[in-house]
């Protein structure tokens, strides 16, 4: 199988012809690659996230990033955050997720490192309206079984987040536990958290 040379292909074929390897999926332009996810090496066609679902993943990359710098001044290893970033879990069958904001350990740009499962400290998925299963279920047990260990799923309301459940990996089991729901109507100040890096969740920087 080739690489796909434009977006048709996603729309026009039924069923895929064969699955996508990882060395095909390296082979296809960015603009491609950005629109789809791979599982079991079969393309998912991702929909073009809403204006507030992108200004919340922007947010709370902002106030991820802001709490990362602040842990690396005293010390602590490098570390990034992105937007929609490639993330590697697997590589036969092909299983490659774009989660809406991940915070993962910095990477050798300059060796070709890819970011990978190993390399991820925490990864956010935001539930838009006909993802609810995909982020609550099905993502929910592959960044488990690819040993993240941290996962967030962030819901919306009209003005901004408005709810953080947290989810913590057991490694005995390979399997996330729940660990606390963040609400923003919640009586009482900011909620803080020491996990994965200590931080403060300020809703008022989580707004639309």
């Amino acid at each position: 199988m080739k690489a796909l040379p434009d977006d048709s292909w996603l729309r026009k074929i039924r069923p895929q012809p064969a699955q996508v390897t990882a060395e095909e999926y390296e082979q296809l332009p960015e603009e491609i690659a950005r629109a789809i996810e791979i599982v079991d090496g079969h393309v998912v066609y991702c929909a073009a996230p809403t204006p507030n679902h992108q200004t919340a993943g922007r947010r709370l990359a902002n106030m991820l990033e802001r709490h990362a710098r602040a842990v690396m001044a005293q010390g602590h290893e490098c570390l990034t955050v992105n937007n929609d970033v490639d993330l590697r879990l697997r590589d036969v069958p092909l299983l490659n997720r774009r989660p809406d904001v991940a915070l993962y350990r910095c990477l050798d740009e300059e060796r070709g490192e890819r970011l990978r499962a190993e390399h991820a400290l925490l990864v956010v998925e935001i539930v838009s309206p006909g993802s609810e299963t995909q982020d609550t279920t099905d993502k929910l047990g592959e960044y488990a079984k690819a040993g993240i260990p941290h996962y967030w799923i962030v819901r919306l309301d009209r003005t901004g987040v408005s709810i953080i459940e947290r989810y913590r990996l057991d490694r005995a089991s390979m399997l996330y536990k729940h660990v606390g729901t963040f609400m923003k109507d919640e009586p009482g100040g900011p909620p803080s958290i020491a996990n994965p890096i200590p931080m403060v969740i300020d809703w008022s920087d989580l707004l639309f």
